[in-house]
Parts: structure tokens; sequence; C-alpha cells
């Protein structure tokens, strides 16, 4: 039996499934992660990414942090008349499948592009937050991609004037309990889990694996990761290559 054979086989057997996803699943749209060798921490800037990307930087040096917020985070996610939006590909769509027919109960992701939601599933349970949500610190009115891509210098509140924070987790804040509890839930609960396009090196996301009590773990990812040898069946290749031959 193929590989393609054998998942088939795990998902038509199984009615809880959750899927676990990271950067990978949304480099097939075109978005870069982090750390593949053309991703966002091999570019050159003033400062390092992941200095940007933190809570100290956001607070001292917030025009320069939404420089880098705009061109890097959010002008895949709206789309230019130079750029083209990035849609949902086979991954995301075959997942929303899934949860449409019933087999599939949540998508736990990593990423901050929405690009789940848009391909159709409803349950997602966005660790690191979305660039689609921002708010007001002041007053907290929601603001969406658009708004930010399309602001100039520190986006400000059009009703109080304040400054607006994206609703994604930098570098040195703590993820959402609630989120982090429902996660948990989840996989406790998956008779199939399914890991795919995620190093398993970034925590405590990538922690979450422990908390599978299965015996059908699934990797799917280009490269090895250091929990290959939990998985009961690994496919190293792209995901949405995988997930796209699976009939739903």
């Amino acid at each position: 039996m193929d590989e393609i054979s054998k998942l088939q086989e795990l998902i038509d057997g199984s009615d809880n499934i959750v899927f676990f996803g990271g950067a990978g699943v949304s480099t097939e749209s075109g978005i870069k992660d982090f750390r593949s060798v053309d991703g966002l921490y091999h570019q050159q800037y003033e400062y390092p990414p992941e200095t940007i990307l933190s809570h100290t930087f956001y607070v001292r040096e917030k025009e320069e942090f939404y420089k880098f917020y705009r061109d890097k985070l959010l002008e895949k996610t709206v789309g230019t008349d130079c750029v083209e939006r990035a849609k949902p590909n086979a991954a995301h769509i075959t997942l929303a499948k899934l949860e449409a027919a019933g087999k599939l109960k949540a998508v736990i992701t990593q990423n901050i592009d929405g690009l789940h939601q848009e391909a159709g599933s409803k349950k997602v349970l966005e660790l690191h937050g979305s660039v689609h949500r921002n708010y007001c610190e002041h007053c907290r009115k929601e603001f969406d991609a658009k708004y930010m891509f399309h602001s100039l210098g520190i986006p400000v509140c059009d009703v109080c004037g304040s400054s607006i924070k994206p609703d994604v987790v930098l570098y040195e804040e703590g993820l959402d309990n609630s989120i982090i509890t429902e996660a948990v839930r989840c996989i406790s609960d998956a008779d199939l889990l399914i890991i795919g396009g995620t190093s398993l090196v970034v925590y405590p996301a990538a922690g979450l694996i422990d908390y599978y009590n299965g015996n059908k773990l699934v990797l799917i990812n280009r490269d090895s990761t250091p929990k290959d040898n939990q998985a009961d069946y690994v496919f190293h290749a792209n995901i949405g290559e995988i997930l796209g031959a699976i009939k739903v």
C-alpha cells in the first residue's frame, strides 16, 4: 500500500481528527516562513526579524515595527497592484472539506494569515493570533488588515486617536491560555492527529504533540523534525501535495 493510500485509510477510519499546522502550510500559498533558506530570518533588515517582532521593539520603535509589519506580514494577505494576494492551497481546502464532512474537529495553527478560515474551516485555534484582528489600545475598537496596510506611520484609531496593536503574539508575549487549553483538549481527545508544515522546534506550541493519547500520529513536513521518531507515519513532502490527494 502506498503512502497516500495508507493516509486515506487512516482518515476514512477516523471520526475525531485534529490537524496541527505551522508555516509550511502557508508557504505553498506564497507566504514566506521565518526559518527556511528564503524565509524572513535570512533577509537583511536594519534589525533582525526576531527583534522587530518582539514586544519590547513594538513599544519602543512602533514606526519601524509597522514598516516591517506592512511589508512582510500584511502585503501578501491584503494584496496590491504589484503583489498577488495569498489564497488557500490544497491543504487548506482538504482540511475544510474534512471538517464539513464531520471528520475533522479542529485546526490548530501557528499561522496568522487567516487562510484556513478563508478556505472554509470553522473551528480554527490560532495560537499566535491573526493579522486580520487589530485593536485600539485605548478604546478597543477593532480594525481589519486592509485598514492597517493602508495606514501611514503608526496606525491610529479613527475614534480616539490612540495607536492600534495587531492581535498577534509577539516575542516576549505569552500565548492565550484559553486557546492553549482548548488545543490540549482537542489533541487529547483526537483519534487521529495530523501534524503538518511545522519543524516542531518552537515551544510551547511544539509541546502540544505530547498531549496526544492515540496511536495514529501522522507527521507531514518537507524536512525531518525532532519528533519524527514519535510518529506512527511520516511523510517528507509538501503538505499540499499529500493532503490534496486525499478524497473526502
